[in-house]
């Protein structure tokens, strides 16, 4: 088994400024958004874009993920917490995001733009869904470099087992009810784990990107492209999360789904739905 390799979470030290792995991720992804942007706009001038306007909606873009992503994590996992103490919300550094509360961000971010510039609300959204992806596969990265986010505990020879030291207090919860489990603990000091990480990364990341690049090299019927991201993300993330550990303070919901399969339901559904109308339509 390969034991995680235990990265220092801050990536340069300059005194008492610390520059962390994960906020250099989010840096890497709004980069390449500007860069596969260029060349969107370069391949596609149909779609009417140019520089100007895709730098203004990268601005617009990172206040929802920022804005989106730390109330959503509020909202959907730890609402009675902050209920509580409201201040917490803005100590962001102490971590706390969730994709689909960025996601609505975003929504919310190209919305406004469109209005600003007089582009519809699908223009918009189907020339930003295959920007997103490489973020994505970035933020999961950083995930993995900061030891956090692990897998569901798996079998000792499973190839793809990795031994997490981070998750020691969870280990030793999860073996406390089970013998096996047990002595694996003890064999190995840690209980194996999925490195879910890697995966949502290669499926949400990778994958999704290669797909929605090629589906959107052509021209589209309007919200189709969007209507694809909705079906691969959901659909990508509902099946990593069968190896990702739930959140200790949520555990599996109804029907023993997690919070993020239970989100990305929506999303799937809402997305098929998007493809047949905006085919119907264009027909």
């Amino acid at each position: 088994m390969i034991t995680h390799p235990q990265f220092d979470a801050v990536a340069i030290h300059l005194g008492p400024l610390a520059i962390r792995w994960y906020g250099l991720m989010y840096l890497v992804g709004f980069i390449l958004f500007i860069v596969l942007g260029r060349m969107r706009i370069k391949r596609r001038p149909d779609l009417g874009w140019d520089n100007r306007q895709l730098d203004d909606l990268l601005f617009y873009g990172v206040l929802g993920v920022v804005l989106g992503g730390r109330l959503g994590y509020v909202l959907f996992y730890k609402f009675g917490d902050y209920l509580s103490n409201p201040a917490a919300i803005l100590k962001v550094w102490e971590g706390g995001m969730s994709f689909h509360g960025g996601f609505l961000g975003v929504l919310a971010a190209m919305w406004l733009f469109g209005r600003k510039t007089g582009k519809t609300f699908w223009q918009v959204a189907d020339f930003v869904a295959p920007l997103v992806p490489t973020g994505l596969l970035a933020g999961r990265i950083g995930n993995f470099i900061n030891g956090e986010l692990w897998g569901r505990v798996t079998t000792p020879d499973s190839p793809w087992a990795m031994l997490f030291p981070q998750a020691a207090r969870e280990d030793i919860n999860a073996a406390a009810s089970n013998p096996q489990w047990q002595s694996w603990l003890l064999q190995y000091g840690a209980l194996p784990r999925h490195a879910s990480q890697l995966y949502q990364a290669a499926l949400e990341g990778l994958c999704l990107f290669l797909i929605l690049w090629a589906f959107s090299a052509k021209p589209r019927p309007s919200a189709q492209v969007s209507a694809v991201f909705l079906i691969g993300y959901g659909s990508f993330r509902f099946i990593s999360e069968f190896a990702r550990e739930p959140d200790s303070f949520l555990g599996l919901l109804a029907m023993q789904l997690s919070m993020g399969q239970w989100l990305s339901l929506p999303m799937i559904i809402a997305g098929i739905g998007l493809f047949v109308w905006a085919g119907r339509k264009q027909a």
